[in-house]
C-alpha cells in the first residue's frame, strides 16, 4: 500500500488537474456562448441571399449556370473538392475523430480528390498518413470570420470555375439538441436546382416584381459567390461550436472523474493515516509495558 507522502502528492496532482479541466470548461463556454451570437447575427443577411436566388427561379426557369445541375440532370463528376473542418488541438472527446473517419471514407470513394483542410489537427493527421493536401487553412478553427471564410471560397471556387474539380463538398461537424457534435457531409457545388425552384410563398403575402440587370442569370452568379462564403462561415462558426460543446461535455465527465478520484485517494489516506496513528500508539503502549515491567523486575529483584 501506498504510503501517506505518495497518496498526499497524487492528491495535489489531480487537483491541479482538476483546476485546469475546469477552467478549460469555463473558457469553452465562453467561446460557445460568443460563437453563437454571431452565427444569429450574420443569419439573415445569408437568408436574404437564398431569398434571392429562389425569387431569380420563380421568375425564370431557363436559367442556365454552371453553378447548378442542367435540366436534363446530374452528370457524373470525375474530380471532387473536400473542405474538411477540423480543431487546432485536442481534448474533445470523439470530435476530430468522427470527422476525419467521415473524411477518410467519403475521399476513398473517389479517384482524383483536392483535399482543403480547416484546423491544424486535421493537417497533422493527413500528413502522418501521407495524403497529399491541396491547402491548409491554420487558425481559421479558432477565430473563424467571414473574411476567411471568403477566402476559402474564393479558392475552392477557382478550381470549380476552372474545371478542375466539378464538386465540391464540405464536411463539418454539427451540433444535435443534446449538444453532441455529428459529422456532416453537404455538396456545395454544383446546386440542386430543386432547392430553390420548389419555393411556395405564403398566400396573402405582398409580392413585387423585380428587375434583374443584366440579366437573371448574371445576377445569380453575382449573388451564389457570396452564398458560398456564408455556406462555409456557417459551417466554420457549426464546427466551432460542436468542438466547444464537444470539450465542455468531455472536461465535465474529467471533472467528474476527478472528484471521484479524490474521495477514493480521500478515504484512502485516512485509512493510512489512521493504520500509521494506530500503530504509533500500539507501539507507544507497548514500549511503557515495556518499560513497566522493567521497573517491577528492578523492584522486586532482592540487593544483595
Amino acid at each position: 500500500m501506498a504510503n501517506l507522502r505518495e497518496i498526499k502528492n497524487r492528491i495535489e496532482s489531480v487537483t491541479n488537474t482538476r483546476k485546469i479541466t475546469n477552467a478549460m470548461y469555463l473558457i469553452a463556454s465562453t467561446k460557445l456562448q460568443k460563437a453563437q451570437a454571431e452565427l444569429e447575427k450574420t443569419k439573415p443577411y445569408f437568408k436574404l441571399q437564398e431569398s434571392e436566388m429562389r425569387r431569380i427561379f420563380r421568375r425564370r426557369n431557363d436559367i442556365n449556370s454552371h453553378y447548378f445541375y442542367p435540366e436534363t440532370g446530374r452528370k457524373p463528376a470525375e474530380s471532387y473538392a473536400y473542405l474538411v473542418i477540423t480543431a487546432d488541438k485536442g481534448l474533445a472527446g470523439a470530435y476530430n475523430h468522427n470527422i476525419l473517419k467521415l473524411a477518410e471514407q467519403e475521399m476513398a470513394r473517389h479517384k482524383k480528390v483536392h483535399l482543403f483542410v480547416v484546423g491544424e489537427y486535421g493537417r497533422q493527421y493527413f500528413m502522418r498518413r501521407n495524403i497529399p493536401i491541396e491547402k491548409s487553412f491554420l487558425y481559421t478553427a479558432q477565430n473563424p470570420t467571414f473574411r476567411r471564410a471568403r477566402r476559402i471560397a474564393e479558392e475552392l471556387l477557382y478550381l470549380y470555375n476552372t474545371g478542375i474539380c466539378d464538386e465540391i463538398r464540405v464536411l463539418y461537424s454539427e451540433n444535435e439538441k443534446g449538444g453532441q457534435a455529428v459529422a456532416t457531409k453537404t455538396q456545395l457545388l454544383p446546386f440542386e436546382r430543386g432547392a430553390f425552384g420548389r419555393y411556395e410563398e405564403k398566400t396573402g403575402e405582398y409580392r413585387k416584381e423585380y428587375e434583374f440587370f443584366p440579366n437573371p442569370t448574371a445576377a445569380l452568379e453575382g449573388i451564389v459567390p457570396s452564398y458560398v462564403a456564408g455556406y462555409i462561415y456557417g459551417a466554420l462558426v457549426e464546427s466551432f461550436c460542436a468542438e466547444q460543446n464537444a470539450r465542455m461535455t468531455a472536461m465535465k465527465s474529467a471533472n467528474d472523474n476527478a472528484e471521484e478520484l479524490l474521495d477514493t485517494l480521500s478515504i484512502q489516506y485516512n485509512r493510512v493515516r489512521q493504520e500509521a496513528i494506530t500503530q504509533e500508539i500500539t507501539e507507544v503502549a507497548g514500549g511503557a509495558k515495556a518499560q513497566k515491567k522493567k521497573r517491577r523486575k528492578q523492584t522486586e529483584t532482592p540487593k544483595t
